[in-house]
C-alpha cells in the first residue's frame, strides 16, 4: 500500500491490569506499520501501571502518560490527542484487542470511499466477556460475519439525533482534522462518544465497513453497565451526562426534522428517568419537550 499516513492509536487505560497487554500487543501486532501508539494510565488503584512499565521495557520508544490523579476518559484522551502526530486518530480502551487488519481495513476505506468530506470510518466488533468467550456481535450478523441490515452511511445527523442509527463507537477511526475542528471530547461529560459523534456527523459524512474489526470486553462494572440501575450514583452522573449532550444538541438545530428527531431521543431519556426513578430528570426532559413541541407548532 502506497497510502502510508501515521495512525495515533491512544489507549487509555483504567484498572485494567488483566487485559492492557492484549490489547497494547494487538497494537504491535497490526499489519499496517506506520503507527503511532500513546499509553494513558488514569491513576489506576490496581496494578495497571506497572504493567505497563513491564510491558514497555521491550517497547522504550512509545509514549506512556501517567497521571497522578484521575482525570476521566474525555480529559486523558484529549491531554494523548495534544502530544499525538498522527492523521488518523483511533480510541483504544485497555481492554479491548484489534483485530490485526483492523487499521489496514480503516486506512483503506478512507481512501476508497465516494463520500465527501469523509470524517469517520467504523465498523463492526464481536463482544466478549471477561473470560474471552464470545457474546455476541455490536451489529447482528450471517453465518459469514457480514452485517444482516444495512447499516446507514454518509449523512447520518438525523439518524443519531432519532437514536434510528447507531455508531460502534470503539471500532472508529477519525480523521485528526475532526478532532480540531471540534476541539476534541467535552470534558464536562463522564462519556465521550454519542456527543462527539453528534457534533462531527454535522459536519462529515461517515462510512461503514462491513467487516469484524476488534473484540470489546463486556465488564459489569463498565460505566454504559449503569445505564439502567436504580439509586446508583453511577446511573445518575450517566444519564446526567446524556442530559447535557441533549440541551447541547438542542442549541444545533435548526429545522423542522431535527426537532423531530431530537424528540425521539428525549422520549427515549423520559423512558430511562422513569425506569430509574429519577424525577428530577424526568422534570426536566419534561420541560424540554414541551420547547420542541412549541417550536414544532411555530415551524
Amino acid at each position: 500500500m502506497n497510502y502510508n499516513p501515521l495512525v495515533s492509536i491512544i489507549c487509555l487505560c483504567y484498572n485494567h491490569e488483566k487485559f492492557v497487554p492484549l490489547a497494547l500487543q494487538s497494537v504491535i501486532d497490526q499489519t499496517y506499520p506506520n503507527i503511532e501508539l500513546i499509553i494513558v494510565d488514569d491513576c489506576s488503584n490496581d496494578g495497571s501501571s506497572t504493567v505497563i512499565k513491564e510491558w514497555l521495557r521491550q517497547h522504550p520508544e512509545i509514549v506512556f502518560i501517567e497521571n497522578t490523579t484521575n482525570k476521566g476518559n474525555t480529559k486523558s484522551f484529549n491531554a494523548a490527542f495534544a502530544v499525538s502526530k498522527g492523521d488518523y486518530i483511533i480510541d483504544l480502551a485497555a481492554d479491548d484487542i484489534l483485530n490485526t487488519n483492523a487499521v489496514e481495513l480503516q486506512l483503506e476505506a478512507f481512501r476508497t470511499s465516494t463520500y465527501d468530506n469523509l470524517g469517520i470510518v467504523y465498523g463492526n466488533v464481536e463482544l466478549i466477556f471477561e473470560d474471552d468467550t464470545h457474546f455476541k456481535y455490536f451489529f447482528e450478523v450471517d453465518q459469514n460475519k457480514k452485517r444482516i441490515k444495512a447499516q446507514p452511511t454518509g449523512d447520518i445527523y438525523l439518524g443519531l439525533l432519532s437514536l434510528q442509527n447507531n455508531v460502534c463507537s470503539v471500532s472508529a477511526m477519525v480523521k485528526r482534522t475532526v478532532h480540531e475542528a471540534l476541539n476534541g471530547y467535552d470534558e464536562n461529560l463522564c462519556y465521550e462518544d454519542f456527543d462527539f459523534w453528534i457534533r462531527a456527523s454535522r459536519q462529515y459524512t461517515f462510512d461503514f465497513i462491513d467487516e469484524v474489526l476488534m473484540k470489546k470486553r463486556e465488564l459489569r462494572n463498565s460505566l454504559s453497565a449503569q445505564r439502567f440501575k436504580r439509586f446508583n450514583s453511577k446511573t445518575r452522573k450517566y444519564n446526567r451526562s446524556t442530559y447535557q449532550i441533549v440541551t447541547k444538541t438542542l442549541q444545533l438545530i435548526t429545522t423542522k426534522a431535527e426537532n423531530k428527531a431530537i424528540l425521539k431521543m428525549v422520549h427515549f431519556e423520559m423512558e430511562i428517568a422513569i425506569r430509574t426513578l429519577d424525577p428530577i430528570l424526568l422534570l426536566k426532559y419534561i420541560v424540554i419537550e414541551a420547547k420542541i413541541q412549541k417550536a414544532l407548532l411555530l415551524g
